[in-house]
């Protein structure tokens, strides 16, 4: 196993306030996860916090695009300066968010260096763009769109890059089987497993067949984005938006634990656990459980 590093990237830029005057709780999320011990139990090397700027939305009001775009665009940068060298090293990062704007730190990371795929396990398929809605304005629920070069050119054409990922190099995993994003993305042929598909053929099977799709001469590598809210809300209630119907904590693991542990794979990143939903810490504890149980010789 290569070394691992746990890098904080404790941004809250790309949720919605979740009443007015106050901010999201998910920028809690690394230290919560460093409570359970995960960087020991882990056995990771320290790769430090890379602190975002104030949560501010300003003036903002609904048709102006991305709130908080130019504090998230400069902070993709920052975190996306963090991850490369690591990932040019051959270390494997796991960054602690976090909302999922954190991916696109990520993404612009792996462009610089190459060709690299994208695994999601995400409870949605967080590709919300114009094309499909009028109601653009959270990045966190935006970021896959925006990784594949759908939105406004200071999030997407970061440094030049856009697309970020190519939805061809994109493996989704975990959408509700109701969601209303699956005809767009079955045209577009990003490929993509419900929890009711999941479940179909099995998550371990599935995820090896879809790691072999991903270790192929034409990508550089590929990298996991984890968002807790794939899990049913009756393990994983700490989250915005707990939509009934997601994967259970085994299931979880089997899925996750061969894309995390390919040669191939590039990086983890952990999103969307609220501590400020979880008042006895039971759903962090899961968390990281299962992140290190994946981890995990087997």
């Amino acid at each position: 196993m290569r070394r691992l590093v746990v890098i904080d990237a404790p941004s809250n830029l790309g949720l919605r306030p979740p009443a007015p005057g106050t901010v999201p709780g998910v920028y809690k999320l690394a230290g919560a996860l460093r409570e359970q011990r995960i960087v020991q139990r882990l056995g990771a090397y320290e790769g430090g916090v890379v602190v975002p700027p104030r949560y501010d939305r300003g003036g903002w009001q609904e048709g102006d695009g991305v709130f908080n775009a130019v504090a998230i665009a400069a902070y993709t940068v920052k975190l996306a300066d963090r991850i490369e060298p690591h990932v040019r090293a051959g270390d494997l990062p796991v960054v602690l968010g976090g909302d999922c704007s954190i991916q696109l730190g990520a993404a612009l990371a792996l462009r610089r260096i190459g060709r690299y795929g994208l695994a999601a396990i995400d409870g949605s398929a967080d590709f919300r763009h114009t094309g499909n809605s009028d109601a653009i304005g959270a990045a966190g629920g935006e970021e896959l769109a925006l990784s594949t070069g759908r939105g406004q050119a200071d999030l997407t054409d970061i440094e030049g890059l856009r697309p970020y990922v190519q939805d061809m190099d994109v493996r989704l995993f975990g959408m509700r089987d109701y969601d209303e994003d699956r005809a767009e993305l079955a045209e577009l042929k990003i490929t993509h497993a419900t929890v009711g598909e999941i479940r179909e053929w099995g998550p371990g099977e599935l995820a090896r067949a879809v790691v072999q799709t991903l270790e192929v001469d034409v990508l550089d590598g590929f990298w996991v984005h984890l968002d807790a809210d794939v899990l049913d809300p009756t393990v994983m209630p700490a989250v915005d938006a707990p939509d009934p119907g997601g994967l259970l904590p085994a299931e979880l693991t089997a899925l996750l634990r061969p894309l995390v542990r390919s040669p191939r794979c590039a990086g983890l990143n952990i999103t969307i656990y609220d501590p400020d939903l979880d008042p006895d810490g039971s759903a962090g504890a899961l968390l990281a459980d299962l992140v290190v149980a994946a981890f995990a010789e087997s």
